[in-house]
């Protein structure tokens, strides 16, 4: 990095800033900071959600992902995430944006009672710090790769880009938040583009990709190349006992005793499934998302906002995923990776190909992108928990009857609280792959919560259903988490080895939590339409929501059919890619 490469990255991102600190200095009200006073045009919006979901973590750790499993990951995004959106735009947030809440943990009290919101709190402040903490890592791994920094530098730096991101999320809001991001976006599409374009002549195009993957293990690009493909892994057993060999064989795998590795095999089915699980869990489940959509102008500006913003998606998906295949080409081993044996992970390879295929300028262009990427994150991740805790948590069970600047004032001040607190993900993250630990996560505690808000959304199932789902689909993801642990460690298994596995827990999380929900709705009876959402009886949270239906009371419901349409073109056009084109 030279000193021109650090001029770009201070000048795009800091020009950023400085207008979203400008737009957001007369943000008072809590309609105003939680939600830019419901004043957020479609356009906006779908920049927005677009630049929250592929931050930093993702150019570095979906780069490693698919160096990891291949063209498979991008089903996370090309359906998965793709399908939430227009799930969410179109059947979810509706509702909630039509009784004025603020927040997507409001509406589990409102269907299902104050136990079910405070567990979505609960549960989105464990998932989504996991996210902030992944960004600080790819921020690490990218100055340290990239810049030849030494790590106490390296993370002096990750410190300071943080403690930016967080002031200007306390002094303006969604709207800084959301005037950053769509700026953001671009400077991150450009980044992008230029990258994918220099290494993409680097292999010599797909064919010479393909060829050099062939090159190496014709079973290797097989998987590499195609979704449809069973995945393989191995792991270890060099220098393991008898004994300790015998406890790691309780969760699966064929032991191959020439190479010293157990084999695990994964069908493609459920490899893909749990991946487009993974992906409508992110845009349902994560207030990141539903925060954007309940600040917009109308409800039209709601459902089209996600076309924007799964259009851009598809196209960016292609560009930023396939670095990861392209690394792969070039580097088929991690062993292989030009960087000292520390770093030698899958979520090295996207600061390499930083470091070793952009030039002067080009590279500040690049790293600016990735900057914006974490700043966009940091803000929308520190916004949004800070109002589920603000509102589901604090408001509603412990200070009920303040004055509206208090709890604006206790929103701000949760944000820094919120982005320095996850920094305790950041020894587990540098462990193993950053992707492992995500789907590890979402399968124990995300897809029940997911789970949870459909069956509200779609059925009719009791009111008292939620907290025995959610307890039954979060104690099985407890014991997925701890199973290999006592495996290992004790040679006692818990559960049987074909429950346990991160690409098997997110289905059967998802069975456990809604089969509960429709067995106790069998026994206590189903809810009668008219009951299906409770008022909210708290005095500041009824009339602050009172307050927002205010602002669009007098707007009439566009009846237009082009969101819907767009939406499944796009969600269409996904489908096609991951299950004819390059299945």
């Amino acid at each position: 990095m030279t000193l021109i490469d650090w001029l770009l990255v201070f000048v795009l991102n800091g020009s950023v800033i400085a207008y979203a600190l400008w737009k957001g200095r007369d943000t008072e009200s809590s309609s105003d900071w939680f939600l830019a006073g419901r004043t957020l045009p479609w356009w906006m919006i779908g920049l927005s959600l677009y630049a929250t979901a592929i931050d930093s973590t993702d150019l570095v750790v979906d780069s490693g992902a698919v160096y990891g499993l291949g063209m498979r990951h991008y089903v996370l995004n090309w359906v998965g995430v793709v399908g939430g959106w227009f799930l969410l735009a179109h059947f979810v947030a509706p509702p909630m944006y039509r009784a004025g809440m603020f927040t997507n943990a409001e509406y589990l009290e409102a269907r299902f009672g104050v136990t079910a919101r405070v567990i979505s709190v609960v549960v989105q402040v464990l998932y989504r710090t996991v996210i902030v903490g992944m960004i600080a890592t790819t921020n690490y791994l990218t100055l340290v790769i990239v810049c030849g920094w030494s790590p106490w530098t390296a993370w002096a730096t990750v410190v300071v880009v943080a403690v930016i991101a967080t002031i200007y999320t306390m002094v303006g809001g969604l709207k800084s938040v959301a005037i950053t991001d769509s700026l953001q976006s671009i400077i991150m599409f450009i980044a992008g583009l230029i990258l994918f374009a220099m290494v993409y002549g680097a292999v010599d195009g797909w064919t010479g990709m393909e060829e050099k993957l062939i090159r190496h293990d014709e079973q290797l690009a097989q998987q590499m190349l195609s979704v449809g493909s069973p995945y393989t892994w191995t792991t270890s057993t060099a220098g393991l006992s008898p004994e300790e060999l015998a406890r790691k064989q309780l969760l699966g795998g064929r032991h191959l005793s020439e190479q010293n590795v157990l084999e695990h095999h994964a069908p493609a089915w459920l490899v893909t499934f749990t991946l487009i699980i993974a992906g409508i869990a992110y845009a349902i489940v994560n207030h990141t998302q539903s925060m954007r959509l309940f600040g917009a102008r109308s409800l039209w500006d709601l459902k089209m906002a996600v076309v924007v913003s799964s259009g851009i998606l598809v196209c960016v998906t292609f560009v930023n995923f396939t670095m990861g295949m392209m690394g792969k080409a070039l580097y088929p081993d991690v062993g292989l990776l030009p960087v000292e044996p520390g770093l030698q992970k899958i979520d090295a390879i996207y600061p390499i190909l930083v470091r070793d295929f952009t030039t002067v300028g080009l590279k500040g262009v690049v790293v600016a992108g990735l900057f914006a990427a974490a700043f966009s994150t940091y803000d929308s991740i520190g916004s949004a928990l800070s109002a589920l805790i603000t509102r589901d948590v604090y408001a509603r069970l412990w200070a009920p009857n303040k004055a509206d600047k208090h709890y604006v004032a206790v929103g701000r001040w949760l944000t820094p609280i919120i982005v320095f607190g996850s920094f305790i993900y950041i020894p587990a993250l540098l462990a193993e792959g950053m992707i492992f630990v995500y789907l590890d996560v979402v399968g124990a505690f995300v897809v029940p919560l997911m789970t949870t808000y459909l069956m509200g959304i779609f059925t009719r199932v009791h009111r008292r259903t939620a907290t025995a789902g959610l307890f039954v689909g979060g104690l099985y993801g407890m014991a997925t988490l701890i199973a290999p642990w006592l495996a290992e460690q004790h040679g006692i298994m818990i559960l049987p080895a074909t429950m346990v596995g991160r690409f098997v827990t997110a289905p059967i999380s998802l069975l456990l939590t809604a089969g509960t929900m429709l067995v106790v709705s069998l026994v206590l009876g189903w809810q009668s339409s008219g009951e299906l959402l409770h008022q909210e009886s708290t005095p500041w949270l009824r009339e602050s929501q009172q307050q927002l239906n205010e602002k669009t009371d007098n707007q009439q419901e566009s009846r237009s059919r082009v969101p819907i349409i767009c939406g499944l073109l796009v969600w269409g056009i996904g489908a096609v890619l991951s299950f004819v084109v390059f299945w």
